[in-house]
């Protein structure tokens, strides 16, 4: 059987479809929704900066559309989802527990994520702590005090919120829900009564095959060098793996103008068909996260999407070349642009600090609609009456330099 040959604009489009990001959302969202996009993505990378809606409630709304942010924190709490490290911190189906139990016993090989020094060091106050949950129910961190008054700032973690981040990396405890997004935590074999080590742990090559297995899904479609990043795997040995895949039946070659040789999840092979046909078109314009799964692996946007991009709120402010927290803006199967922003809820206005088009990118009609839309869009979802522009490039949003004022939805 012949390999087929597509078109970069198909692989991009194919890879999309997977994502759920090709075709404006099509009705409105229900609660049912937010879990099976997360299915669908395999994971939600966590993340608490709030200059906009914090990271995986846009993830969720560039996919979805306008939705109540709390059907995140009612799946969480609801037992549908669970936290782990996965390829950061990220939610995930509580269903795919079994894929990550074998690093919870394995606390010591997570890296920074673990101290066991300090989890040896503090060994009774630790017992005294899963005592304390034991009997008296789920806490969070910010119930006990901080025994250095005063001290501030995210590196100086209390005790007890260092204790409880080792237990969770060690699957002690688990996240339960979160309250103004501060984890709640309780004692895993509450939360997990069902499940039992001897009868139901994997093996880590078990786990992992099926993390790559998921990626592959979740990718749709991909060069093989991408699929370890996804859950932060170390690089399997490919040739295994893909003979293995394609006789499972998940994957085909295909290969792609510029990028060669890749794969094509089967699940894909209804929109290839559409693609051959010259129907496979995208359609939908989205504000996305710098942790949406398309743009994390900084190396696949720039192969797949001609995409640069670097986070910059840890660079301090004279070294920016975009800005503190840049969003990518996807428009019709292309990353074409960027934009610094940020929310004043007080006020009820976004303000667009810069926007930036990408080289090559010319503004036109179709262009401004589909920014202004998904612009509009997001900032009536996080409640603004009005959206500021700062710095636009030439040509953009000529009528709208004064602002845009945002309806209610």
């Amino acid at each position: 059987m012949s390999v087929p040959q597509i078109t970069l604009q198909t692989a991009r489009h194919l890879h999309l479809a997977a994502q759920g990001l090709l075709r404006k959302p099509s009705r409105r969202a229900t609660p049912g929704d937010i879990l099976t996009t997360i299915q669908r993505m395999s994971l939600l990378q966590i993340d608490t900066i709030n200059i906009v809606a914090r990271s995986p409630y846009l993830v969720l709304f560039s996919r979805l559309g306008k939705y109540p942010t709390q059907w995140l924190d009612d799946a969480l709490k609801n037992g549908e989802l669970m936290e782990y490290w996965a390829h950061e911190a990220c939610f995930l189906p509580r269903s795919d527990f079994a894929l990550f139990r074998h690093r919870m016993l394995a606390p010591d090989k997570m890296g920074w994520k673990y101290r066991e020094a300090w989890m040896q060091e503090h060994a009774q106050e630790i017992e005294a702590l899963i005592a304390h949950i034991q009997q008296n129910g789920p806490v969070r961190s910010a119930d006990f005090e901080h025994p250095r008054k005063g001290a501030s700032g995210w590196w100086e973690w209390k005790p007890h919120k260092r204790h409880l981040e080792g237990l969770f990396t060690a699957g002690k405890v688990m996240v339960i829900e979160r309250r103004n997004f501060q984890r709640v935590y309780d004692l895993t074999h509450r939360v997990m009564p069902h499940w039992n080590d001897e009868r139901d742990l994997l093996t880590q090559a078990e786990a992992e095959h099926l993390m790559l297995a998921k990626s592959a899904r979740s990718l749709g479609l991909f060069r093989a060098e991408w699929l370890a990043d996804y859950y932060r795997l170390r690089q399997p040995a490919l040739p295994l793996l893909l003979e293995r895949l394609q006789e499972e039946g998940n994957i085909v070659p295909v290969d792609v103008e510029k990028l060669g040789p890749a794969w094509l999840h089967t699940d894909l092979l209804p929109q290839l068909e559409l693609a051959a046909a010259g129907k496979l078109t995208a359609t939908h314009s989205a504000v996305l996260s710098p942790f949406d799964p398309v743009v994390w692996d900084r190396k696949r946007a720039e192969q797949l999407f001609d995409f640069s991009y670097r986070l910059e709120c840890y660079t301090p402010a004279p070294k920016r070349q975009y800005g503190y927290f840049v969003l990518p803006l996807l428009h019709r199967g292309r990353l074409v642009g960027r934009m610094d922003a940020k929310m004043h809820r007080k006020e009820a206005v976004l303000e667009v600090i810069a926007l930036y088009l990408e080289n090559g990118v010319k503004p036109g009609r179709m262009l401004e609609n589909g920014l202004l839309t998904a612009i509009g869009d997001f900032a009536r979802w996080q409640g603004a009456q009005r959206v500021t522009f700062g710095k636009l490039p030439e040509g953009l949003f000529i009528e709208h330099r004064q602002g845009l004022e945002v309806d209610a939805a």
